[in-house]
């Protein structure tokens, strides 16, 4: 439910505060004075394109928050969680449009994009206006008014349905995949065979090409090796071919003049004794380096080999990615897919059973799932029908179509020879259909009805939503009693505190007969200061609400006026079930996260002060 609204710098609308209460709330003021701007800020806030033009002349920005409750596990409430919201069982909404056309959208104190409002929107609200009928506005709108029409039934049903349908349409992927195979097979199979032939010829092992390559380098530089070994032997050793003392006679000497004066002295006996440990070390090290010298290969065959080899490794390494480790994976894959080709008949054949069995299947719960929605379809044109005759609409139709699209390559209904489309929701294609009179076609409903008309036959159909299933905790109206007077909309009001009875509802009115059965009436007031027009909302209480339907019904607040008025008010009340200034019986929850309590009527406000106008 909308707790609060608070909007600033948008249009007319300098800042004011609106507290919204359960049950039928009406905004009324004078034309002009900024009641739409109320429907805009919540378009905003909802997710609406951000138009700079709302932004109020001298302003930098236009600002609209509103203040959501609803029980903790609501799925929007989850949903602005998904987004990083901070919530519990309130969530707060913030729209900024800038003048220069920037905007930014703000949920739970987390900035998000404007899309994650409009999908909170979802299930917070619905906002029906003469240039807004977004439930009725395509196909799938409406297959979705008539599935929630249709409860348990439906509902069941298209489970059933669509458990069977993604089972199937895994089916059929499967088949796709094998039967791809299984073409490939002719082309592939050779080119996959030939490579993997190649490659096992070679016979490749993992990281012998970096092997080949260090041992190719030490062969070809044997002799090199060989000399700087022996070198640095007789450096370290000795020579007998050498003039220079080697490093070993040296320590030799340095130990000789160090030994006679050890006795004397501790420290130079330490000094001495590592020299010793030196010479070991020097000894060690010329006979391991002698080693190295005797163990070089200088072996021309084993050169040629390794050179040879590496050769037949680089010829087939190119074709297969460039070395061992990528030839060796590219022959991983091919005998993967080579052993899948083999096996692809036989999984095909096994595979084209399961999808026509499961086709079977989907066509048989199709064929339920049609069927529940024909009957739900019935009842929700005659409860729609039944409705407009109470809303200024005598003699209007509204029936619910059922149909589908032939398909060659689609779903055949269990019972019926044509193929149609299918998707996850259904074969079946729903419109709604209005008929304004009795002698004229019926026409889809958003190409035959006016926005008025649509607008009542939007109140028509969430009233008999209302019935059986509350779909969103708040609705909003604006012009629904666009071009009607009289006891037309005495029946509009009393229609609005019907779907009130089980939802929050906002409503824009110009109509006394309407905004007398209001559970809580706002006012918008148009204030001018020199150049400076500001519109502010206010509470209006007791008499305040006899004045305010004086003036929409007379133009003036008169005492014969205020009379009628009252009189307007207790008629209100009686059509509604509810006294003049008392309240309505209380509401019983329909969904979860719709806070319902009980709806206070004129006179006996609830839920915290009167909302405000503020001006600074």
């Amino acid at each position: 439910m909308l707790r609060e609204l608070r909007i600033r710098g948008l249009g007319v609308i300098d800042e004011a505060e609106i507290e919204f209460g359960p049950g039928l709330n009406v905004v009324t003021g004078e034309t002009g004075a900024g009641k739409t701007m109320v429907v805009q800020s919540l378009g905003l806030l909802f997710g609406a394109r951000a138009d700079p033009g709302l932004v109020r002349a001298g302003s930098a920005q236009a600002d609209v928050e509103g203040i959501i409750t609803a029980d903790a596990e609501h799925r929007a409430l989850a949903r602005a969680r998904e987004a990083g919201a901070e919530v519990d069982d309130e969530l707060v909404l913030v729209r900024v449009v800038g003048a220069q056309g920037r905007s930014r959208a703000v949920a739970g104190g987390r900035t998000v994009p404007a899309g994650v409002l409009a999908e909170l929107a979802e299930d917070l609200v619905v906002v029906h206006g003469q240039s807004d009928q977004w439930r009725l506005r395509s196909g799938e709108e409406q297959r979705a008014l008539l599935d929630a029409f249709g409860g348990a039934a439906v509902a069941g049903a298209l489970g059933e349905y669509a458990a069977a349908y993604d089972q199937w349409r895994a089916a059929l992927a499967e088949c796709t995949r094998l039967e791809e195979l299984t073409r490939a097979r002719a082309a592939d199979v050779h080119a996959l065979r030939a490579g993997v032939d190649r490659i096992e010829a070679v016979d490749p092992q993992p990281g012998e090409d970096a092997a080949l390559r260090a041992e190719d380098e030490r062969l070809g530089r044997a002799e090199t090796l060989r000399v700087a070994a022996l070198a640095a032997a007789a450096a370290l050793s000795g020579d007998d071919a050498a003039e220079t003392p080697d490093a070993g006679a040296l320590l030799a000497t340095a130990r000789a003049a160090l030994t006679p004066q050890t006795q004397f002295d501790p420290e130079l006996a330490a000094l001495a004794a590592r020299l010793d440990d030196l010479a070991s070390v020097i000894s060690d090290l010329g006979r391991d380096i002698s080693a190295y010298a005797d163990r070089i290969d200088m072996d021309g065959a084993r050169l040629a080999a390794v050179q040879e080899r590496r050769a037949r490794l680089r010829e087939v390494t190119r074709d297969f990615g460039g070395d061992v480790a990528a030839t060796l994976a590219w022959l991983g894959e091919a005998s993967a897919r080579l052993l899948a080709i083999d096996t692809a008949g036989d999984d095909l054949e096994a595979a084209r059973a399961r999808e026509a069995a499961l086709r079977e299947r989907v066509g048989a719960t199709a064929a339920t799932l049609t069927s529940a929605r024909r009957a739900a379809a019935a009842d929700l044109g005659s409860a729609v029908t039944g409705e407009l005759g109470h809303l200024a609409l005598p003699g209007a139709t509204v029936t619910v179509a059922v149909g589908a699209r032939e398909d060659p390559d689609g779903l055949r209904r269990a019972g019926e020879e044509v193929p149609v489309r299918a998707t996850r929701a259904g074969c079946d294609d729903v419109e709604f259909r209005f008929r304004s009179a009795p002698d004229l076609p019926e026409r889809p409903i958003t190409r035959s009805a006016s926005g008025g008309e649509l607008s009542r036959v939007m109140l028509a159909v969430e009233v008999a939503l209302g019935e059986r299933v509350s779909a969103v905790p708040t609705y909003v109206f604006d012009e629904v009693d666009a071009g009607v007077g009289g006891s037309a909309a005495l029946d509009i009001g009393a229609r609005l505190a019907r779907l009130a009875r089980s939802a929050q509802v906002i409503v824009v009115t110009h109509l006394a007969q309407v905004a007398a059965f209001a559970d809580r009436h706002l006012l918008v007031v148009k204030s001018s200061d020199g150049p400076v027009t500001a519109s502010g909302i206010r509470l209006l209480e007791g008499a305040e609400r006899e004045g305010e339907l004086a003036r929409m019904m007379a133009g003036t607040d008169s005492p014969t006026a205020r009379s009628h008025a009252a009189e307007l008010r207790a008629h209100a009340s009686s059509l509604s079930g509810a006294p003049a200034g008392g309240t309505v019986p209380n509401a019983t929850p329909t969904r979860a996260g719709s806070a319902r309590a009980e709806s206070p009527r004129a006179g006996s406000p609830r839920g915290g002060s009167a909302g405000r106008s503020v001006k600074r």
